[in-house]
């Protein structure tokens, strides 16, 4: 194996991603949770409101539009406590030269991220 990337530094690489995108449109951070499992990654505000924000690294072929609903449903739960909108942020990374190869350090790779959808 050629540096291939561990499920957190996939996590981190999606974490980034997302964050920019945050960044852009005006987000203000308020926390930010980069280890695998902890829930949600972002929180942040905009126009006064506050907003959790869930990352996933999806990789090829799977889907990083599809979402556990029943997971969501349950930081969605938890966001309601605090008057927070909810949001899942699927972002699919595969290998550039083979979607099949692993992602590794050393070679490019593919983004396929159409931003927030809100739970």
């Amino acid at each position: 194996m050629k540096n291939e990337l561990n499920k957190q530094e996939l996590h981190n690489l999606a974490m980034n991603i997302v964050g920019k995108d945050l960044e852009d449109q005006g987000y203000e951070f308020l926390g930010i949770k980069s280890e695998l499992k902890t829930n949600p990654q972002f929180v942040a505000l905009k126009e006064k409101k506050l907003h959790f924000v869930v990352v996933r690294a999806v990789l090829y072929p799977d889907d990083p539009k599809k979402i556990d609903q029943i997971f969501m449903e349950g930081i969605r739960e938890h966001a309601l406590k605090f008057n927070a909108r909810t949001f899942y942020a699927g972002v699919g990374i595969a290998n550039s030269k083979d979607y099949e190869l692993p992602i590794t350090k050393d070679e490019d790779y593919i983004v396929n991220y159409d931003g927030l959808q809100e739970i």
